[in-house]
């Protein structure tokens, strides 16, 4: 069980950059390859209105938040994804290419993430389980969004909490083609 007055193993920043090594582990490793640019979620796979809607909403978004960590008083830090896009590639199988902000450093590359949408009602919810990354440990995240807000909690082994914060649409700077890891050569400026 985490010990609560051992201070946190992790900084701030780690969770979000290891999430997104995750996807991009994950990916290499199945062989899926990103979408090359943002294509608004045309995949040939077919969408219901809602999960065009969502693919929509979801291209070039940033979302602003906090998360916590469970056992530290409600105490808050900052986290910012700009989602480049929203792509369905499956049944429930969808391929989110996120930039993450952390710490000083705000242009990281774009990263695929695959995740799985499920729905509640006309509520789409990102849902990531047990991913175990050899060396990093296992990791679980669900996510909701509505309207624009978004919430949602995370597990990294025995260390969780919530995250929320709010959706806007991303401004000209953030906008332009964020680069990926194979035009940047899979290298990242941490």
């Amino acid at each position: 069980m985490y010990d609560v007055d051992r201070p946190n193993p992790l900084p701030a920043f780690a969770l979000p950059v290891i999430l997104a090594m995750l996807g991009l582990l994950v990916v290499l490793v199945s062989g899926a390859a990103p979408p090359p640019e943002n294509n608004g979620g045309a995949t040939g796979v077919e969408m219901n209105d809602l999960e065009q809607a969502f693919s929509e909403k979801m291209s070039n978004i940033v979302l602003t938040g906090r998360f916590t960590t469970d056992g530290r008083d409600g105490k808050t830090e900052p986290e910012k994804y700009h989602i480049v896009s929203a792509t369905k590639t499956g049944k429930d199988q969808w391929l989110i290419l996120a930039k993450i902000s952390y710490g000083t450093k705000s242009q990281v590359p774009a990263i695929p993430i695959p995740v799985k949408v499920l729905w509640a009602g006309d509520t789409p919810m990102l849902s990531l389980t047990d991913l175990t990354i050899p060396g990093f440990g296992t990791f679980t995240s669900r996510v909701m969004f509505y309207g624009d807000r978004y919430a949602g909690t995370w597990q990294h082994d025995e260390v969780g909490g919530h995250l929320f914060g709010t959706l806007s649409k991303a401004d000209d700077d953030e906008a332009s083609p964020p680069e990926t890891p194979e035009q940047n050569g899979a290298k990242a400026d941490r």
